[in-house]
């Protein structure tokens, strides 16, 4: 599937119930906090990926995704563009279905890698905003 397309979009929205949002933070007032919540509160199993952090939402936050226990759908990546390939690297080797680069992070060898390697991949666009449009 096309990256960015409607259709990816929609597909990981559909499938992917458990999502690992890499640069999560505690604090209320950051975007990944928000998102987070938001996707908690339509029922996806949302796992805290950052090493600054213990916690998040009473549940073990994981320095890396290979620390994570079980399977991941989607990695939700909330980094610095020029962090986000490594973390895309990183979904690529846990298998996961697909990779969301969050509004403003844009790294389009990483996307490339991504979608080579057989992931669905979005970029450049808010999980919580292309929700809301499509439910």
């Amino acid at each position: 599937m096309e990256i960015n397309s409607r259709e990816t979009i929609k597909k990981i929205l559909d499938d992917c119930r458990t999502i690992a949002v890499v640069g999560l933070s505690s604090s209320p007032s950051r975007a990944s906090y928000g998102v987070a919540s938001y996707m908690k509160r339509r029922d996806y199993k949302v796992i805290a990926v950052n090493p600054n952090e213990t916690e998040v939402f009473g549940e073990k936050a994981y320095a890396s995704l290979a620390e994570v226990p079980g399977k991941i759908d989607l990695v939700d990546i909330f980094r610095r563009s020029s962090e986000a390939g490594t973390a895309v690297d990183e979904a690529i080797a846990i298998g996961a279905k697909a990779v969301w680069l969050q509004e403003g992070v844009i790294d389009g060898a990483a996307a490339q890698r991504a979608a080579a390697a057989g992931l669905l991949v979005v970029m450049d666009r808010c999980w919580l905003k292309e929700h809301a449009r499509m439910k």
